[in-house]
């Protein structure tokens, strides 16, 4: 019986070690979402730059559209924020922001300064719709279809090769399934 206890601790180095080898070698850019293949959940907030103006999901219906979770605290949605800036020019699809956790005259300020990509940003400062959304930290983007349905979360700034690899690809089908009908 004792020498079955002065292994235990080597026993519990190789469980721990396991686990730890596990978790590093996952992708945190690609966390699986429940959302997939389901509609953006029910919200009404304020539109950052007008808190008299209320938004729901019903405001991101219509067309395939790319919600951006950022905020000002974030460096890599600084980091991000010029490429969505050239993004914001084509009319393939709409740019909406989530902006998260933020102050609403930071934020606005950083629009200003920055420029200003989205058509819109909600804001969430308290983040209830991104945590009904399942948001870990800015920046995320979800794409959702034109029937409100979201179809892509991915975490982590958008730049011209994360484009090209994990966007250009759902976008150019999600065309397709909307010239079809």
């Amino acid at each position: 019986m004792n020498k079955v206890i002065r292994f235990i601790p080597l026993i519990l180095f190789v469980l721990l070690a396991v686990v730890l080898y596990r978790g590093l070698s996952l992708n945190p850019e690609k966390l699986p979402s429940a959302l997939i293949g389901k509609p953006v959940p029910a919200f009404t907030l304020s539109q950052l730059k007008d808190a008299n103006t209320t938004l729901s999901a019903q405001d991101l219906t219509g067309d395939i559209v790319l919600l951006n979770v950022w905020a000002t605290w974030c460096p890599s949605c600084r980091y991000e924020h010029p490429y969505l800036l050239d993004l914001a020019k084509s009319d393939r699809v709409k740019l909406y922001g989530l902006n998260y956790k933020d102050e609403r005259d930071l934020a606005i300020t950083w629009l200003n300064q920055l420029g200003d990509p989205y058509e819109f940003s909600i804001f969430d400062d308290m983040g209830r719709l991104g945590l009904d959304l399942g948001v870990y930290a800015a920046p995320e983007t979800f794409v959702i279809d034109h029937n409100g349905i979201i179809r892509k979360r991915f975490a982590g700034p958008i730049d011209a090769k994360v484009w090209q690899d994990e966007f250009e690809p759902l976008i150019r089908q999600l065309e397709a399934e909307r010239a079809k009908g």
